[in-house]
Formats: structure tokens, C-alpha cells, sequence
């Protein structure tokens, strides 16, 4: 703006001589001279800002084939949802039932209905709204299996996580007390061979993402519920890839014990830049008293009450009753959706999946190359050969306007790239997004330099990443 400036150069206000009085402020508080700003029109302004906007990349621009990180459209309606002043201003610690009580009970109601909506798309006995993310799901799951084994009298110590369970698993499980013990996949899933040489009597539980994170079905599933069962492990299954399957299997259904959900991507609330989150988590009817407090209860006269009074719960695992705004938007979209609308999503995924799955197999390497779910995988195996790795094919699609799909996770295929092309977009967008990719990576037999300097089109060139990782700048800000 600075550079821009030009002296004289101003907007119009409304009136003139604006006297101090009309700022709401004391004299002695105002200043006694203008800030020296930028001297610019009224059109140059709304220009530069408008600008600085388009340097942001956003869903409402373009699309995110983030694999296992979905980033859909979120319709504007959930938001303005979110923004009614009776869910907006309510403050948390409003009484509940007398007197301002019935403030709260619209609020109560949403955490009723929604832990039942959820509990009936899952297959569970009942829910959890609390964590706050994904990962904060995984956590709570977790403390539920421990608190009930610990309960059982059971001694359980680990926890089997597979190499293509989402990464945060182990970490999740770590942190609750297990040992994590790790199986190898094959061909694509989990291997009933090498997970019956690992249970004993001291699993606690088997963690699973279903699908896993190369977008494959378990086909073994049956077998694997039945060794848990026989050696008393609960099964958890992360469901942060339940858009490729909601409305056709409830975890529960097929013996699951604990899920947790991201209503942060599957239903439809905004996903990136550190949050919101939302990380629900259901439980089989052996775990119900377990779960968290307070828990939302509706008595015989039909009010809401928050109930505190399960001796065997964790306890607390979020600030009040979890990130509401969150629930809220997700309250609305499944109302919104109904049965029939989220079948429909949970086709459009995996049809989405498998129409660049088929139109990219000739280009690149499909490690798994069969019928997928909501998300491929992908590998530049053949490219990298000729010096062009995921990452230059990544920085590719910057320059021809696209967000890059996930790379190098998973770890267990090599140059992954990993799309995920969401139900809400367009044939034109997939067409046009796959068009780009392979003009790119046409472009490793033709001009590969062009890749390794990509992007040259975006505000920031790239980035030198082991010299940033080497030489940081750290400045002390305590004393600003």
C-alpha cells in the first residue's frame, strides 16, 4: 500500500469535521496527529485488499485432493446456522433447567439429537461430542478401552496398530499407556497371518482405519473381529475416512467397539489452518459408562439436563461440552442431507476416487490398482528414476493453479502422492485437475528443470527447506 501511495490522494467520508466526540473516546486518548499511512483512494484500497484475497487459496476457488485429509465444500446455510444468536451468544455456564435455564435448552437438544444421529450411522450404543479433533478422538478412545479393561480386571498392556492406520494411532495409544505394537500390511491390507503372530492375551485392542489410508477396504475383516474376540481386544476403528463409507457400514454392525468421527471433514465444516475441530467418539454398550461427563440426558417432562453421575467415566476431556459451533454445523448438514442425501455423498466420493484412479493408471503408478474407496494412492516411482520426484510434481500443480495432493504418506509407499477428490466436486474439476497432471508430468520426458524450480507463479518461490530447517531465525519476543 505504501508503495502505492500518493500524496493528497484520499477517500470520501460521509461528513466532514467529524468531532472527536463522535469516536466514543476521552480527548486524552485520541491522538494528537494522523498516523502517517498510506495516501490512497477509496478504489485503491478495496483493490489492494481484494488482492491480497486472491493470495489466499481457498475451497471456495478451487479444490483440495488432499488424500485422508478431506477438504469439501461447506455450504454457507451451516454457517449461518452457527451464527443464530440463541447458539452464538449462549454462554456455557448458563443454568440449565430453572429460571434462564430454558436458554439452554435448544443447545442441549443439538448435542442430544446429533449424538443419536451419529449413533445411528455408526452402529453404537452411545456418544461423546467432547474431543476436539481427530487426534483428540483417537486419545479419548483410547482412555475408554483402558478404563474398561482397568475396570475388568483385565490385564492388557498393548495396543496393535497397522502400517496403514492413520499416523496419529500409535501416538494416541502411547499416550493412554500401551505398548504399540506395529503388523505389516499386504497387498494393501491387514495381514490376518502376521496379525494372529502378534495377539496374545495382553492386546487391549487393534486399531484400525477402514478404510485404511490407501484408500482399501479391509477384506479380512470378519477374520480379524473374530481373533480379537477370541483373546478378549475391543476393536477401535478411526473413522476419518467414514465419508467413504457413511450410510452403507456401521462400524458397529460389524463389531466394532469404539469409533471416533471428524465431523470437521466428513460433515461439512470448514477443515484446515489448525482447526475448528470436532472428534466425536461412540462406544459399544460395554463401554457406555465409560464415557466422559457431563452427558446430555432428556427427562420424562422432555427437558435436556447435563448429568454428572457415572462413577466410571474418564471424566473431563474438553472445556464444557466440546467445540459446539462445530456439532451445530454438523447437526444441520445431516438434517440437511437425510438418509438418502448421504448415501448419495458417500457414492459420489468413491465414484469421484475411482475416475482418477482409472484415467491416472496410465500415467502413474497405482500401487493397489483395483477398486477403491474414497481415496488412491499413487507413486512417481518411475518419475523420480528420471530425477523428477512427488515433490517437483507437487510444486507442478501450484503453478497451474491447483492444490497439491497429499505426498509421502503414506510412508509405506514410496514417491506417494495420495488423492482424494471428495462428492463435491465436478466432473469438469476432476477432468481439469487431471488434465494439469499430466501435462506435468508429460512435462518429465520434455522439460524436467521447469519442474524442479516450480512453482515460479506463486507469491512465494520455493522454499529452500533444509537451509530453513538449519539455519532458523529464532528472535526473542518477550520484551515487545
Amino acid at each position: 500500500m505504501f508503495e502505492t501511495s500518493t500524496p493528497g490522494r484520499k477517500g470520501v467520508w460521509p461528513e466532514k469535521g467529524t468531532k472527536a466526540a463522535n469516536y466514543f473516546l476521552p480527548e486524552n486518548l485520541l491522538r494528537g496527529k494522523g498516523l502517517p499511512l498510506a495516501e490512497l483512494s477509496e478504489l485503491d484500497v478495496v483493490r489492494h485488499f481484494t488482492r491480497l484475497s486472491h493470495l489466499n487459496y481457498s475451497v471456495d476457488g478451487n479444490m483440495y485432493p488432499l488424500g485422508s485429509c478431506t477438504m469439501k465444500y461447506n455450504p454457507r446455510f451451516t454457517e449461518d446456522v452457527a451464527t443464530l444468536p440463541g447458539f452464538a451468544r449462549l454462554h456455557p455456564l448458563v443454568p440449565q433447567i430453572q429460571g434462564a435455564g430454558k436458554l439452554t435448552q435448544g443447545a442441549l437438544e443439538v448435542i442430544y439429537h446429533t449424538e443419536k444421529f451419529l449413533a445411528e450411522l455408526t452402529g453404537m450404543a452411545g456418544f461423546t461430542l467432547q474431543p476436539m479433533a481427530g487426534a483428540h478422538g483417537e486419545l479419548t478412545g483410547a482412555m475408554l478401552i483402558a478404563a474398561y479393561h482397568k475396570d475388568k480386571g483385565n490385564k492388557k498392556t498393548k495396543v496393535i496398530v497397522p502400517d496403514s492406520a492413520h499416523g496419529t494411532n500409535p501416538a494416541s495409544a502411547t499416550i493412554a499407556g500401551f505398548k504399540v505394537i506395529s503388523i505389516a500390511s499386504k497387498d494393501g491390507i491387514i495381514n490376518p497371518v502376521a496379525l494372529e503372530a502378534v495377539m496374545d492375551d495382553e492386546v487391549a485392542a487393534i486399531m484400525m482405519t477402514c478404510p485404511n489410508t490407501l484408500g482399501l477396504f479391509e477384506r479380512d475383516l470378519q477374520k480379524i473381529v473374530a481373533l480379537a474376540k477370541k483373546h478378549g481386544a475391543l476393536l477401535y476403528y478411526d473413522g476419518a475416512n467414514f465419508n467413504a463409507v457413511m450410510g452403507k457400514l456401521r462400524p458397529g454392525d460389524a463389531g466394532f467397539d469404539v469409533v471416533h468421527l471428524n465431523l470437521h471433514k466428513t460433515f461439512a465444516t470448514p477443515h484446515g489452518g489448525g482447526g475448528p475441530g470436532s472428534g466425536p467418539v461412540g462406544v459399544s454398550k460395554r463401554l457406555l459408562d465409560y464415557l466422559p461427563i457431563s452427558r446430555v440426558v432428556r427427562l420424562e417432562d422432555g427437558q435436556y439436563f447435563l448429568d454428572y453421575d457415572y462413577p466410571k467415566s474418564i471424566g473431563y476431556i474438553a472445556p464444557f461440552y466440546g467445540n459446539f459451533g462445530v456439532i451445530l454445523k454438523a447437526y444441520a448438514y445431516i438434517l440437511r442431507l437425510g438418509r438418502q442425501g448421504i448415501i448419495d455423498a458417500t457414492e459420489n466420493a468413491v465414484l469421484a476416487a475411482n475416475y482418477l484412479r482409472k484415467r491416472l493408471e496410465g500415467h502413474l503408478q497405482i500401487p493397489y490398482n483395483r477398486i477403491c474407496m474414497h481415496e488412491f494412492v499413487s507413486s512417481a516411482v518411475d518419475q523420480a528414476k528420471k530425477g523428477v520426484r512427488a515433490l517437483d510434481i507437487a510444486k507442478g500443480l501450484l503453478d497451474k493453479g491447483h492444490y497439491a495432493p497429499t505426498i509421502y504418506f503414506p510412508s509405506i509407499v514410496h514417491e506417494c502422492l495420495m488423492i482424494e477428490p471428495t462428492e463435491t466436486e465436478s466432473k469438469d474439476t476432476l477432468d481439469l485437475f487431471v488434465d494439469d497432471l499430466i501435462d506435468i508430468l508429460n512435462m518429465v520426458e520434455t522439460n524436467p528443470e521447469a519442474l524442479h524450480q516450480a512453482p515460479v507463479t506463486t507469491p512465494v518461490r520455493r522454499l529452500d527447506e533444509v537451509k530453513a530447517a538449519r539455519s532458523m531465525d529464532l528472535k526473542d519476543l518477550a520484551g515487545l
